[in-house]
């Protein structure tokens, strides 16, 4: 009696591409490089990275607040965030070199458009009284910087958990030092910039 031995061909799917991403290549860069009369398609201005930091300075006296801010950076990212320590001890802050007093994560590839897709759409939308960020953060070097005053605005953090009013900086780093440029990039990502 032989056996039949049935081989069973292995499928393995490509993982999706972002929507903000297949968005940026299918629309925004031929209307960029309309706009720019860019010759090198290299020149046109992209998201190189995100940095999501939190300051936690009363962590200098509560040490446990630093592991909140790492599990709420851990769960709005989904990365695991550094942790930055004191570069050298300050007697007012009640600060010792070494101690620390924040952390940061910094996103790039599909899991950067994932986060900058949930923030835009998601969590914008749900600041109290959000009339728009400001258009005038941005650096000279066509990056932008902003801020967020607390965490509950992200879905992945539970509110009924927050232990602490954690504000966070989110820089968007691009590949143009043109600000122009990059305003005109993020403005077409879906940035919701204040008119006036």
């Amino acid at each position: 009696m032989s056996e039949e031995i049935v081989s069973e061909e292995l499928v393995v799917e490509a993982p999706q591409t972002p929507r903000l991403k297949q968005e940026y290549k299918d629309v925004i860069i031929p209307e960029l490089e309309k706009e720019f009369k860019h010759d090198n398609p290299m020149q046109i201005p992209r998201i190189e990275k995100i940095v999501v930091s939190m300051g936690v300075g009363a962590a200098a006296r509560d040490s446990k607040l630093i592991e909140g801010a790492v599990r709420d950076l851990t769960a709005i990212t989904g990365q695991k965030p550094k942790i930055t320590k004191a570069k050298k001890s300050v007697a007012q802050f009640h600060l010792r070199e070494g101690q620390a007093i924040g952390a940061y994560v910094t996103l790039r590839g599909d899991r950067m458009w994932e986060f900058l897709d949930r923030l835009l759409t998601l969590a914008l939308p749900r600041i109290r009284d959000f009339r728009g960020i400001n258009g005038h953060q941005f650096d000279g070097q066509g990056n932008y910087n902003f801020g967020l005053t607390e965490q509950s605005m992200f879905h992945e953090i539970d509110p009924d958990s927050i232990d602490h009013q954690r504000g966070m900086d989110i820089t968007v780093v691009t590949s143009t030092k043109d600000d122009d440029e990059a305003y005109a990039l993020l403005k077409a990502l879906g940035f919701p910039f204040k008119e006036n």
